[in-house]
């Protein structure tokens, strides 16, 4: 009897570690995203259209990008949006905070026709009417017929940011459409630990051309896919050494055929850019 007992235990420690492991490799394999080049609509299509707005991201969309780029802010009474400034200021008819505004009054601005004046060879009509979107409101205009690749900003200056970004990914059954990023390496952990499945990307600031160190790279292995520096301060051997450690590397903002088609031949595997359509377009040929 004692034997069949020692035999019964054995199995059943062995049934949990083979589920353990099963999950640490699922959440491994759906962390990873496939290496294959991504054109990613900085703000949209943010050359062409007001960016941050409904109509900005439907443009994206028509011209082929693989994700659409939202910045996301978050008003007095806690709703994300869709902004990429602390402040309403300079995209809207209005000033101060986001953070204190209600929804309610963000909607009340006009967040298109700033646009049109600064860009009147892309002028529209129709970006007059433009307002300040919610998360909510994109996934319910694009669904999944779209990918989404979703900056948390400032996220020291809101609170529960995160959980109200995961939940409502998991609401709109979304988790294999995003991709997350920040500048917070606090929140990016925050994001993985909640839900290890979501691929994210550090991002990175450099003031001077970068370098890697084995000891980075180490540390965002830990919790990221890969990394988003600044294109004009990284090189092929600073992209070489990411992808050598397999990193993901998707730099901001591109806006020159000749710098992406450099970026390429480095080894890049996505880049940002205002303009969506036209270096979608180059590379697609």
């Amino acid at each position: 009897m004692k034997i069949m007992n020692v035999k019964i235990i054995a199995i059943c420690l062995l049934l949990l570690l083979f589920v353990y492991g099963y999950s640490q490799l699922k959440a491994l394999t759906t962390s990873t995203i496939s290496d294959s080049f991504i054109i990613i609509g900085h703000r949209g299509a943010s050359a062409y259209a007001p960016e941050h707005t409904l109509a900005s991201y439907q443009l994206a969309q028509e011209f082929g990008a693989d994700y659409i780029e939202i910045d996301l802010q978050m008003t007095k009474d806690g709703i994300l949006v869709a902004m990429h400034d602390q402040t309403v200021d300079r995209t809207t008819n209005g000033i101060g905070n986001v953070k204190s505004h209600s929804l309610e009054e963000l909607k009340r601005l006009d967040a298109g026709s700033w646009f049109n004046k600064k860009s009147p060879q892309y002028a529209n009509p129709i970006y007059e009417i433009q307002t300040v979107p919610t998360l909510k409101e994109i996934f319910d205009h694009f669904g999944k017929e779209t990918n989404y690749y979703i900056e948390i900003k400032a996220p020291d200056n809101y609170s529960k940011m995160e959980e109200k970004l995961i939940r409502l990914i998991q609401e709109y059954g979304l988790i294999d459409k995003v991709m997350i990023q920040s500048f917070s390496e606090k929140s990016l952990k925050k994001i993985h630990a909640k839900e290890p499945t979501i691929p994210l990307i550090q991002l990175l600031s450099y003031k001077s051309p970068a370098r890697l160190t084995e000891i980075e790279i180490k540390k965002w292995k830990q919790y990221a896919a890969g990394i988003g520096p600044n294109y004009q301060m990284i090189d092929e051997d600073y992209i070489r050494m990411a992808r050598k450690a397999r990193l993901l590397v998707h730099p901001y903002t591109v806006n020159s055929k000749q710098d992406l088609e450099q970026l390429i031949e480095w080894g890049i595997t996505g880049v940002f850019t205002d303009f969506t359509g036209s270096l979608s377009e180059e590379w697609r040929k």
